[in-house]
């Protein structure tokens, strides 16, 4: 497997989890709070579990944008020459 294909999958990988993280995050909120609804979510704090979920959730962002951005770099290079 050459890197080209190991960032692919990483980045796919993470993506899955991303998409996954972020799904955990809006299971709490209703339908009403999409609309402008009167729940106040948006003033609330984080405490604990939906603290760490959120952090962590920004970590796997950073994290994808950066292979994003080496899997860009690293894939845009041409590629080697085998032989004659």
């Amino acid at each position: 497997m050459d890197l080209r294909t190991a960032l692919n999958l990483i980045q796919l990988i993470i993506s899955i989890v991303l998409i996954a993280l972020v799904l955990l995050q809006a299971k709490g909120s209703s339908i009403g709070s999409v609309f402008g609804g009167a729940d106040s979510s948006i003033y609330r704090t984080r405490r604990g579990l939906e603290k760490r979920l959120y952090q962590f959730t920004i970590g796997v962002g950073i994290v994808f944008v950066l292979i994003s951005l080496v899997s860009s770099v690293y894939g845009s290079a041409p590629p080697p020459a085998v032989g004659p």
